[in-house]
């Protein structure tokens, strides 16, 4: 797992936290992780291959063209010569 370290956080928002963890039964610390991964990871969210889906089917294509949109690659990058 990950660390971060937050600075510079005002004192009302630092107490606006400890009081919405404390209603939650939670630890500060826990609280803001729940806070950002409800942020963060929302559900209902629509992922990219869906949306280029939807705007295909808008624009007539048909279900075998559109298809190719959902497919992910995972072919690593390879780096970008300019020379």
């Amino acid at each position: 797992m990950a660390m971060l370290t937050v600075r510079n956080l005002p004192d009302e928002v630092h107490r606006a936290l400890r009081v919405r963890a404390a209603l939650r039964g939670r630890s500060t610390e826990a609280e803001v992780r729940a806070i950002l991964k409800e942020t963060v990871l929302a559900k209902g969210r629509v992922g990219l291959g869906s949306l280029l889906t939807a705007v295909g089917q808008r624009a007539g294509l048909t279900e075998e063209e559109s298809a190719g949109f959902a497919l992910r690659d995972d072919t690593p990058g390879q780096p970008v010569e300019f020379e």
